[in-house]
């Protein structure tokens, strides 16, 4: 059994309650935007700043490794999730929108609704087990869409 198939094999254990994969089908993919745009808003030196480069951007590069790693489909998932949250956020910051305040809000907002939706399941989040788990979520919610879509992952 390849890796990514185990571990969404094992967070997909603590996710079978109908109310618990649609709380997570709007939350995870709001979570990770709302922690790259925390992330975004961390004040950066200026020879970053002059690039337009902020630790979100150089944090991304781990992050998305580590996606490819599990499945190439699952990369190049999570990177057009990863755009996309950038594209919003530039989008805020253009509306002067105080990105950290909204993602903050948000950020809380959603793992409240995650854990209302394990309340509901009766199970424990997996990233308590391992918090590898807090990156499996998205690739998870992906799977969803891609088996939608016929795409193996």
């Amino acid at each position: 059994m390849r890796q990514i198939e185990r571990l969404l094999d094992e967070y997909g254990q603590s996710h079978r309650n109908k109310t618990n994969i649609i709380i997570h089908g709007f939350a995870v993919p709001s979570i990770y935007f709302v922690t790259i745009g925390l992330i975004w808003s961390i004040p950066v030196p200026d020879f970053l700043r002059q690039f337009g480069v902020t630790w979100a951007h150089l944090l991304m590069v781990p992050v998305l490794y580590y996606y490819f790693r599990l499945s190439g489909p699952i990369g190049a998932a999570m990177t057009l999730l990863s755009l996309i949250s950038f594209q919003i956020i530039y989008m805020l910051d253009a509306m002067d929108i105080s990105v950290w305040q909204l993602c903050l809000a948000l950020f809380v907002i959603m793992w409240i609704l995650q854990f209302v939706g394990h309340h509901i399941e009766g199970k424990k989040p997996s990233f308590f087990k391992d918090l590898q788990f807090l990156l499996v979520g998205p690739a998870w919610w992906w799977v969803h869409w891609l088996k939608r879509l016929n795409i193996p992952y």
